[in-house]
């Protein structure tokens, strides 16, 4: 995978996991050494998380040749780690092309509610197992700044991340609402909630609590969110107490 190629283009929040060694020419300028940094910190990021399917991958096949092994199970299970592996290379691809400007993000305006409406029912029976009630809201006249597609993956990604990690007997609600000059795109469920240490950390490229390591989830859900709110001219703000749910805001300029 070919990463952006400015430093600018990557977000501040990458924070490389485990240890990070700088290696820089004599006389390197600050900026061209902190690009390094980034770089090395992304590419080890990925590096982690694409190692962890292929670890589970090999441990499945390593079951399988064992006597007695249930054989059409671990390959069940197998087959889903590596739909699990494909999709976080789908989305590291995807977090690519946004940062590096080759997809756009705002291209006119859509109309929201019906959006919204068609990822709920999409979604409706992946979170009914999950014992999540979907509900849409909002003033149906509300047009947002964004294409009909990044529209849609905003709304997938805050709904996929209810039905993860709120909790069962929950509600999660997208709505859309006028606040003075703003419009804005609001998630709210009334779930588990994110306490206090792992709030400002929600938005960071595969980060997860630690009670959602066990989830499937790529940990770029909600990176994708914010960079593409960010792009479109807008501000991301998340709120939550533990055992009180979890709100992102979602605003833009009218």
């Amino acid at each position: 995978m070919t990463g952006p190629s400015r430093r600018e283009d990557f977000p501040a929040d990458i924070e490389p996991e485990g240890v990070l060694v700088s290696i820089s020419s004599p006389g390197a300028a600050p900026e061209d050494v902190t690009f390094v940094e980034l770089r090395m910190g992304f590419t080890a990021a990925v590096s982690h998380e694409l190692r962890t399917p292929l670890a589970r991958i090999l441990a499945l096949i390593d079951s399988a040749e064992l006597p007695g092994a249930d054989v059409a199970a671990l390959l069940d299970d197998a087959r889903a780690e590596v739909e699990n592996a494909g999709a976080l290379i789908d989305e590291i691809l995807f977090l690519s092309e946004l940062e590096s400007g080759r997809e756009v993000v705002a291209l006119g305006y859509t109309n929201a509610l019906p959006v919204l409406e068609d990822v709920i029912e999409r979604l409706g029976a992946r979170a009914g197992r999950a014992g999540v009630l979907l509900r849409v809201a909002g003033d149906p006249d509300i047009d947002l700044p964004l294409r009909p597609r990044m529209l849609r993956i905003i709304a997938e990604n805050l709904t996929e991340n209810a039905i993860r990690y709120a909790g069962r007997v929950t509600t999660f609600t997208l709505a859309v609402i006028r606040e003075g000059s703003q419009v804005v795109l609001v998630a709210d469920d009334d779930g588990v909630g994110v306490g206090p240490r792992d709030l400002p950390r929600l938005f960071e490229r595969f980060w997860r609590a630690d009670a959602a390591r066990a989830s499937r989830g790529t940990g770029l859900g909600l990176a994708i969110v914010k960079h593409v709110v960010t792009a479109a001219g807008g501000t991301i703000v998340a709120s939550s107490e533990p055992g009180s749910g979890l709100q992102v805001r979602c605003a833009f300029p009218e």
